[in-house]
Parts: structure tokens; C-alpha cells; sequence
């Protein structure tokens, strides 16, 4: 069968390149055709467009690129035509995909979605939209298959991909990672400041400020696969520091403690039972936007899945260099440590088990086969 699969940044070419995988294992003669990243064309398939050339971050960025938005959507549609893909799969990425969802029910094509939408978050209308646009869902949070049972549609929850991801990865040697990236016998602190250009100019600034208040640690900086070194070299005036690119993983392996972006990565690093306090600041406008339809009590998906605080938040003015001292203070002090390794654990058991991917694309595949046959 044809696939068409459309994913955007880092986190959607991790978990589509996991479900391109399965893909292969379910459907030997699978033609996969997609939009997405360095992870996904190493698995195989036809890359048509790589979501660096796509990265907008926040309301604002997206109207002064809304014309090149709007030129690759049309691009999409066209290459869609020309296909003619058995289904087509979104990953996440609501903005664009929604959009081409629409065109595309409307043209009767099969329409798959891995990787909700957060319309939990903000603007739960758009939930009548999925269920005109989208065939089938696939929802990776524990909470989201009881949402969606408020609106009357019915979604597959299959568990967190990340799981998969984490549990199946090399383990690393402590030792030998630090002597290939030069770092000395410090303890490491981890510094997630995003992927996107418009994160890591807002973030990483202000988590570099703490370096010389802790001249016990080492920092270290996780680049980001869709960046460049030359892009963070800047904001590197200290000599406490080093930058390792494309590792999160294996940093986070080996780290004590992080200062992270809010996003997919305050999972990850819960996952790798690494203590943490979570950032984020935004353009300006887009902060204010989003203070107006965003109604959750919390931004990072640890405190989400928990509906409690586990990690503190610092947003928009909160994240300053005062605040971000006294709570990564706290999260190095060894009783509070413990506290955080045991809430991780009850994290852990509310995600499910093994098997995202798998039982994705057996879903996908079972359900576009029998309706072919």
C-alpha cells in the first residue's frame, strides 16, 4: 500500500520514523512518501520537503511566514494528487496538517492521525473538525481518549512512543561519553533550550546567566539536529560550558539535573528520571495570544499527565536568573532529588507499556487492508 506521512519538527521525525518501522514490518510492499526529517529518510521512503524549511514557532511568527506557509500547502496538496496514497498520516503538527486533513477528506482520501492535536490545551472547538477530517486517531496520552469521549469520538490509545524510544536506545558508557565530548569529572547539568531558533534565543540566555553560581557543575548544552553550532555559538561566553549536538539521549543519561524547554523534551528527561525545572518564554504578542485561549493549570507534560505539580514551570517573566538559581538549587539537593525519582516512576506507569509504534501500524494497516479488499 501507499503511505503519505506528514510530520514536523525534531519530536514528529522521532515518532514517524518508529511508525515507518513498524510500517515496513506490517505492509512488506509499503510505498511510503513523507514530509519530515534526518531520523525518517534513514528509515527509507521518499522525503519530499524536510521540516527545517518549515519551523514557525508562536502566532506571530506564523503571520509574517504566512505566505511560504501557504505556498507549502499547496505544494503538499499537489504532491498529494499526484500520489494517490492509500492513507494519509499526520503527526502532530495541527497547524499544517489540519489544513491539508480538510482538503483532503474532501477528496475522499483516508485520513489518519498519530500524535493528537492539543486541543486540550486551547481551543476545543476544533474538535468537530477532526471528527469531520480525520478517519481514525491516535492518541499517545493517557488523558486524551477521555476528552475525546466528551465530543463523542472514539480514539485508539496506544501508549507514549517515547517509551519505545528510551527503553531500545544503546546504553551509553558514562566514561567513555565524557572522554569523547571533553567533559571533565563534574557532575552535568543539562541544558534543553529547544529547536527552534525562536526557543533557543528566548531560552538559552538566560541558562547560561547560572553558570558561574555553580562552579561544582559542568553545563551542558543539547543541540538541537536541526541547528548548527555556529547558530548557539554566541551565547557562549563562559568556559564552564560545552556543546554536544544531536545527544539529548545520551546526555540526559548521564546528567544530574536539567533546565528544559517546555515541550516533548520535559517528558523525555522525566523518562530518563532526571530532575528538572521547565522554561518557556515566547515572542511578546504570541505569550499574550496565548494567555487568552490556553486554559490548562500547567505547560509541561510531566505536571499535565500528573494534573499535579512534579516540576516547576518558569514562564515568561517568572524565567529569570534569580528564580531559575533558587530552583535549580532545590532540584540539586539530594532529599528533593528522591522525591522527584519516585513521582517519575507513577509517571511512568500512567503512559502504558511497549509498543506505540507497533500498535499503530497495525491499526493503520488493518484498518486501509480491509477496507482495499
Amino acid at each position: 500500500m501507499k503511505y503519505y506521512i506528514i510530520a514536523g519538527e525534531a519530536s514528529g521525525d522521532l515518532h514517524a520514523s518508529n511508525l515507518m518501522k513498524a510500517l515496513y514490518q506490517q505492509d512488506v510492499n509499503a510505498d511510503i512518501r513523507f514530509w519530515g526529517g534526518d531520523l525518517m529518510q534513514a528509515v527509507g521512503g521518499t522525503l519530499v520537503k524536510h521540516y527545517k524549511e518549515r519551523q514557525f514557532m508562536g502566532f506571530a511568527e506564523v503571520i509574517f511566514n504566512l505566505r511560504k506557509i501557504l505556498g507549502l500547502i499547496k505544494f503538499c496538496k499537489a504532491d498529494i494528487e499526484k500520489f494517490q496514497p492509500d492513507v494519509i498520516i499526520f503527526i502532530d503538527n495541527s497547524g499544517f496538517n489540519l489544513r491539508i486533513a480538510k482538503w483532503a477528506k474532501e477528496r475522499k482520501f483516508k485520513t489518519h492521525y498519530y500524535i493528537s492535536p492539543q486541543v486540550w490545551a486551547s481551543r476545543a472547538g476544533r474538535v468537530e473538525k477532526i471528527k469531520q477530517y480525520v478517519d481514525a486517531m491516535y492518541v499517545i496520552l493517557p488523558f486524551e481518549k477521555e476528552f475525546y469521549a466528551k465530543y463523542n469520538y472514539d480514539v485508539h490509545f496506544v501508549g507514549h512512543p517515547l517509551i519505545d524510544a528510551i527503553a531500545d536506545r544503546t546504553q551509553v558508557n558514562p566514561f567513555k561519553f565524557r572522554d569523547e565530548h571533553n567533559l571533565s569529572e563534574k557532575p552535568i547539568i543539562a541544558l534543553l533550550p529547544g529547536s527552534r531558533k525562536q526557543e533557543i534565543t528566548k531560552m538559552l540566555g538566560v541558562m547560561l546567566s547560572l553558570v558561574d553560581d555553580f562552579p561544582n557543575y559542568q553545563f551542558v548544552i543539547a543541540g538541537a539536529p536541526s541547528q548548527d553550532f555556529e547558530f548557539y555559538k554566541p551565547f557562549i561566553k563562559q568556559d564552564n560550558v560545552a556543546f554536544i549536538s544531536n545527544k539529548t539521549y545520551d546526555l540526559l543519561s548521564v546528567s544530574n539535573a536539567a533546565i528544559v524547554t517546555s515541550g516533548t523534551a520535559t517528558l523525555e528527561t522525566a523518562l530518563f528520571k532526571v530532575p528538572q525545572v521547565v522554561c518557556y518564554k515566547a515572542n511578546a504578542i504570541s505569550y499574550q495570544i496565548a494567555k487568552r485561549i490556553i486554559t490548562l493549570k500547567y505547560i509541561s507534560l510531566v505536571n499535565l499527565i500528573m494534573d499535579r505539580e512534579v516540576v516547576t514551570e518558569l514562564i515568561q517573566g517568572d524565567l529569570n536568573t534569580k528564580r531559575l538559581k533558587t530552583e535549580l538549587t532545590k532540584i540539586l539537593d539530594e532529599d528533593n532529588r528522591t522525591k522527584f525519582f519516585i513521582e517519575y516512576y507513577d509517571l511512568e506507569k500512567k503512559l502504558g507499556g511497549k509498543g506505540a509504534s507497533e500498535k499503530t501500524a497495525k491499526l493503520i494497516y488493518q484498518n486501509i487492508n480491509s477496507q482495499i479488499e
